[in-house]
């Protein structure tokens, strides 16, 4: 019972990390990235599709994206949905291909872009110490109805303190990446 209940705090921790690169690849660094597009979505046809799904995305260039959906009919609205997203991307029409040209990062932009890290990097810790406090009162539970003794309750909940330190620490090790990134100039 308590092995169902780390292995499940365990997993959904990982989860939290997982998500937590995946928000910190969004966020634009000086180089190009086809992840800065993971979460842009199109209103293709009236119903919101994300980019990935509508359009190849190319790299050729160190701060160059061309962009090419694959429904010639889509590329007024990829490029509508690129101009309103937070990127501040001002794509071109180049024959049915978006072609966009990331421009130099301001040290403003810079510090916006690693207080958003900041932020994305802090609600991934939250979500790590909910799922902890989630299995805690999951083991309370356990140890109040009897089903598992206090030795073996408080014995779950070091582990448990330990897995959450753990997975907190992979979320700042991550942040300090991007952090370190984002400055490199």
């Amino acid at each position: 019972m308590i092995d169902d209940i780390m292995l499940e705090a365990e997993d959904k921790m990982d989860k939290a990390v997982e998500v937590a690169k995946e928000d910190f690849a969004a966020i634009r660094t000086g180089r190009a990235n086809p992840a800065l597009f993971q979460k842009i979505m199109v209103d293709y046809y009236g119903a919101p599709t994300p980019l990935q799904q509508l359009a190849s995305i190319q790299v050729p260039e160190a701060r160059m994206v061309l962009i090419t959906p694959f429904d010639k009919g889509a590329v007024r609205d990829v490029e509508k949905a690129l101009r309103a997203s937070s990127l501040g991307l001002n794509p071109s029409e180049d024959g049915g291909v978006l072609r966009i040209n990331l421009p130099e990062l301001t040290q403003e932009r810079r510090k916006e872009y690693i207080k958003i890290a900041r932020e994305k990097g802090e609600h991934a810790k939250v979500s790590i110490r909910n799922v902890r406090r989630h299995a805690k009162d999951q083991l309370d539970k356990l140890v109040k109805d009897g089903e598992v003794g206090e030795d073996d309750g408080s014995r779950a909940e070091k582990e448990l303190d330990g897995l959450t330190k753990k997975y907190t620490d992979q979320v700042d090790v991550l942040l300090k990446g991007k952090e370190s990134e984002l400055l490199e100039v």
